[in-house]
């Protein structure tokens, strides 16, 4: 006897999150570039690793990223430029280098917008 699938309820999007979950609802075209552009830039493991470094820290130097990640400075920067340009983390210059910090919310949104726990 074969077994029948039980089904879960959707996830649905909190009041805390602006990006609906793409199992809820159809997204908008803007939602759709918005989080397209985001998981773009996750789509790469040196840029996911970095995430993962920066976000691990708390804060964290772009001249701390160079060894883990097995890079270059300049390269360091293209890939922390890309998730800057996709709200992914921010950064504050101090003297010659940039500090680094994840951005909880939009994390938070990604995870949200795969109807995952925020």
């Amino acid at each position: 006897m074969a077994k029948t699938a039980v089904r879960k309820p959707v996830a649905t999007l909190d009041d805390d999150c602006c990006v609906p979950s793409v199992l809820s609802a159809p997204l908008s075209e803007r939602d759709a570039v918005d989080l397209a552009a985001a998981f773009a830039a996750l789509g790469d493991p040196v840029r996911l690793r970095c995430l993962s470094l920066i976000a691990a820290a708390g804060e964290c130097c772009s001249c701390e990223l160079e060894e883990p990640l097995a890079r270059s400075q300049p390269t360091v920067s293209h890939h922390t430029k890309a998730l800057a340009e996709a709200g992914l983390i921010v950064g504050e210059k101090r003297g010659r280098w940039m500090w680094w910090q994840a951005v909880p919310e939009r994390v938070a949104e990604l995870r949200a917008a795969l109807g995952g726990p925020s």
